[in-house]
């Protein structure tokens, strides 16, 4: 293994993104830091985020209500400057990002505009290993316009989170030609960690004259994505994850320029209202422009702070450097496992880089009681990922802040833990 560590650590010194590992905070694990591999669940702190945060606190001290106008960015148009940088992330115009809310209650937002059920045309297309708030907020949607979840509700896969092939998106497409409304599919799959192509779902969802909805939880600030390009209806994402904004951080959505200027039903709120004309308190809605025109309520600017500080490395980094390093990273992580612990580690994340984000979704082939023997073996070794129910264990190489002798740290411990174990 000593062997294996050198070879890490060249790769470390040969990369050319190596320096962004710094501005950030890596969680300590005794005298050192964690081999941290949960950005899939909650990214890192930023090391500049917190003087964004206190910027806005001094700003609210000194300025109070004028902060809305006089900060540094006002907070009436903080949400701005962000935009020219999600909007490289997500192939999208800046008129089609709206930085709002959280990812489910955006998903409400976009359903309750999207989804509008009428004569056959009544169902829903969803994976059937959804992300369970997702699934939930179809399921209730489904309610509210008084629709049997039994009967409208239609699902693809198995349930287990194995691979979904699109083709079986398209087959179901065709199969209920004329009743489904709506497909809401992810961008990445949180389980398995496959990327789908969104352009031909898109394409696919039209063809059946349905509605083409994206999760992209786990695909923002993980690749790079054409939104608008792909022709997909809505999007939402949080920003937590890949794009590091904090805990419960403020969300995003996308409607496509098609959408915009139309009589489109939404649920409104005073701050969707044009900017040029909110502050008349008219009792009529005058739409902001673009995806704008769903925001509800003032943002919450210390949630927004963050944001400004994580998505500054991403705009000096670029999302095809990161994606460069992201598929050389998470390929030395697989190939690793396939030499080292291919008897003890089943990948059910697809073989094919293009198929897939940072992210390795890994099953102990002794079973679950095994499986979790080996995640409490890497917490005690300072290896961080995560559990996901029945028996998988997902580890996410991100390229922003993760190091090659990150994943030697996690084969070493796997390796050491099915040797103890007798597996290997």
């Amino acid at each position: 293994m000593e062997t294996l560590l050198q070879e890490a650590r060249q790769r470390d010194r040969d990369d050319p993104l190596k320096s962004f590992r710094d501005r950030y905070w890596i969680p300590r694990h005794e005298n050192g830091q964690q081999a941290y591999f949960c950005g899939h669940s909650l990214g890192l702190q930023p090391r500049s985020a917190e003087a964004d945060i206190l910027a806005e606190m001094e700003a609210w001290r000194e300025l109070g209500v004028a902060g809305h106008f006089q900060g540094d960015p006002p907070w009436l148009s903080y949400s701005e400057q962000l935009k020219p940088v999600l909007g490289n992330l997500l192939g999208a115009k800046r008129e089609e990002i709206a930085v709002m809310n959280t990812l489910t209650v955006n998903l409400h937002l976009m359903l309750a505009s999207f989804f509008r059920p009428e004569g056959r045309r009544r169902k829903i297309l969803i994976e059937k290993s959804a992300f369970p708030s997702d699934r939930y907020a179809v399921v209730s949607q489904l309610r509210w316009h008084g629709l049997e979840p039994d009967e409208c509700l239609v699902e693809a896969g198995n349930g287990d989170g194995a691979t979904v092939e699109e083709s079986a998106v398209e087959s179901l497409l065709e199969r209920h030609a004329g009743e489904i409304a709506l497909l809401l599919w992810p961008g990445v799959q949180y389980i398995s960690g496959q990327a789908f192509d969104i352009a031909r779902l898109s394409a696919a969802a039209r063809s059946a004259g349905a509605v083409a909805g994206f999760d992209l939880a786990h695909a923002a600030g993980n690749l790079p994505l054409d939104l608008h390009g792909t022709g997909a209806d809505f999007a939402a994402w949080c920003h937590y994850k890949y794009l590091n904004a904090g805990p419960g951080a403020i969300a995003g959505c996308f409607v496509h320029e098609r959408h915009h200027g139309s009589d489109m039903q939404r649920l409104e709120g005073w701050w969707g209202n044009d900017v040029h004309t909110r502050f008349r308190m008219a009792p009529e809605f005058s739409a902001a422009p673009g995806a704008e025109a769903w925001q509800l309520s003032t943002p919450p600017l210390l949630s927004i702070a963050p944001l400004k500080a994580a998505l500054e490395s991403f705009q000096e980094a670029g999302i095809e450097r990161l994606r460069t390093k992201s598929v050389a990273l998470t390929g030395w992580l697989q190939s690793q496992i396939e030499l080292e612990l291919g008897r003890v580690l089943e990948i059910v994340t697809p073989a094919d880089p293009q198929r897939r984000g940072c992210q390795l979704s890994l099953r102990v082939r002794d079973g679950r009681e095994s499986g979790r023997s080996l995640f409490g073996f890497l917490e005690q070794q300072g290896v961080v990922c995560d559990w996901r129910e029945p028996d998988i264990i997902r580890v996410a190489p991100v390229p922003m802040y993760n190091r090659y002798e990150d994943v030697y740290r996690f084969i070493n411990a796997a390796r050491t833990w099915a040797q103890r174990a007798g597996a290997a």
